[in-house]
């Protein structure tokens, strides 16, 4: 098979699938894991998929860069962020992810004060550090440009030695079965481990991450105590929902933001 055949096939199976895996792939294909290899770093150069750890991922199905993210909805954003920090009392020690409606309720939370922070978050550290008493630890890892943040095992390595009061983090989607999902493996797992961090689990999404999905499942979605939104889910999302015990929390509605 010539490799331009090859490379069409596999963006082919990417494109209908979302996201693949190299073992997926040479199954179908039947060449090596290398030639696989090439092929994926080709398209990912061409920018025609994007590669990931142990695979490819759609064009379609990856995170928009941080940028892009921040002007989304930036009024429900801060909403969220808003009724999330209301939660936090004074004193109170928190556990912050990445994403651009986890740096809405970092903003929100600079009216606190002696707060102690644990972060992989580069923007929400530099918010934080220095304000009203706080104490904020950064969560040592490689940084990602396209969330501003630390991933990695040294930054799952860290966090493993503490416990917070709290924890919030985002959502690459939420799927119309109720499940929570990210679009990368690094970040699935920080999220896991931060959901069973904390007394108190915080999963903050605006109404554009329900009824989607992204290529990595998160764990721990039973651990979360509040999933604050801006905007009620539908019928079929809020059914799953309410197999989790979790109390949705509606910005702006009847939370009286």
């Amino acid at each position: 098979m010539l490799a331009e055949e090859r490379r069409r096939l596999i963006l082919s199976m990417v494109n209908v699938r979302g996201s693949i895996s190299i073992t997926e792939i040479q199954r179908k294909l039947k060449v090596s894991r290398e030639t696989i290899r090439r092929d994926i770093v080709s398209l990912a150069d061409g920018h025609r998929l994007r590669k990931t750890h142990g695979g490819a991922l759609s064009p379609e199905h990856s995170e928009p860069d941080l940028a892009v993210r921040q002007a989304m909805n930036a009024d429900g954003k801060r909403a969220i962020g808003r009724v999330g920090a209301s939660l936090v009392a004074d004193g109170a020690s928190v556990i912050l992810a990445s994403g651009t409606t986890v740096q809405a309720v970092a903003d929100a939370l600079m009216a606190r004060r002696n707060l102690t922070v644990f972060t992989n978050s580069v923007i929400g550290c530099a918010k934080l550090m220095g304000h009203n008493g706080n104490r904020v630890y950064m969560l040592g890892g490689e940084v990602q440009p396209i969330n501003g943040a630390t991933l990695g095992r040294d930054t799952t390595a860290m966090l493993a030695n503490y416990f917070a009061d709290f924890v919030f983090i985002g959502a690459g989607a939420i799927s119309p079965a109720g499940w929570l999902m990210d679009y990368t493996r690094e970040e699935g797992e920080l999220h896991s481990l931060m959901l069973q961090s904390a007394r108190t689990a915080v999963v903050v999404a605006d109404h554009g991450k329900f009824g989607r999905f992204a290529p990595v499942r998160v764990s721990n979605f039973d651990k979360v105590t509040h999933l604050v939104t801006d905007r009620a889910p539908d019928t079929e999302i809020a059914e799953a929902l309410a197999m989790l015990p979790l109390e949705v929390l509606v910005a702006g509605a009847e939370n009286g933001d």
